[in-house]
């Protein structure tokens, strides 16, 4: 069951010694270019798995309400204030470099707070299959190295979050499995709501929008209610 965020782990720790080994050699430009195109390979992944939906009426359903759950709650602002304290502190007990701490905090956002986390620790938990958290490895394993060779070692204590959040998920979707498993159009509806957000994010990564995708986190967990009226 956990193999997906095992490796996914392993990802981040290869990445981040190997961003360390590199330092600064890696210019801005080509940092940028890499996540530009780690964005449209993410957009593409959302798309191919938007195509399995047998009712796109559950998916609008979803998002749509998902997004006033969302808002209201202000999941995205309650990360960023959050984020931001952290930053505020880190950044004042600077002393040249790249604090432990900032490291630690930009990676674990990046790498854990997302659909490809949810919906990829889902399929792990639910089904068995690794295949989105493979891919969020590859994804993770080349941000890693960016990050880690302008933020330091903290970037690699980062994998500890992805384990326990990922794990976390798939542990706790393995237990609900046999309720899921009694609709068979719940997961991959699951699936499909959880694509449209990953090309959310693929296109805030590219720079084409600037979407609060945690706000639209909640829609993903909706079909398990749809499913049994629609």
């Amino acid at each position: 069951m956990l193999v997906g965020t095992l490796v996914n782990t392993c990802a981040v720790i290869a990445g981040a010694l190997i961003g360390l080994l590199l330092g600064n050699i890696l210019p801005e430009r080509l940092r940028d270019t890499i996540m530009k195109g780690l964005g449209l390979c993410t957009i593409f992944i959302g798309i191919t798995g938007m195509l399995e939906s047998s009712n796109s009426l559950i998916t609008i359903i979803s998002v749509a309400i998902g997004a006033i759950i969302g808002e209201l709650c202000d999941l995205d602002g309650y990360l960023n204030r959050f984020s931001g304290r952290l930053e505020k502190k880190f950044h004042a007990n600077r002393q040249g470099g790249p604090s432990l701490g900032e490291g630690f905090t930009t990676a674990t956002l990046v790498f854990c707070v997302g659909a490809m986390t949810v919906v990829g620790a889902l399929n792990d938990g639910l089904m068995g299959n690794h295949e989105m958290l493979f891919t969020k490895s590859t994804l993770d394993f080349v941000s890693s190295i960016v990050f880690a060779s302008s933020l330091g070692i903290g970037v690699m204590l980062s994998a500890a979050a992805v384990f326990i959040i990922e794990g976390g998920i798939a542990c706790l979707a393995s237990l609900i499995s046999p309720v899921l498993q009694q609709n068979p159009t719940t997961i991959p509806e699951m699936t499909v709501v959880g694509s449209v957000l990953i090309m959310g994010l693929g296109m805030n990564m590219i720079g084409i929008t600037k979407l609060k995708i945690l706000n639209y986190v909640p829609a993903i967990f909706l079909p398990i209610l749809l499913c049994l009226f629609m």
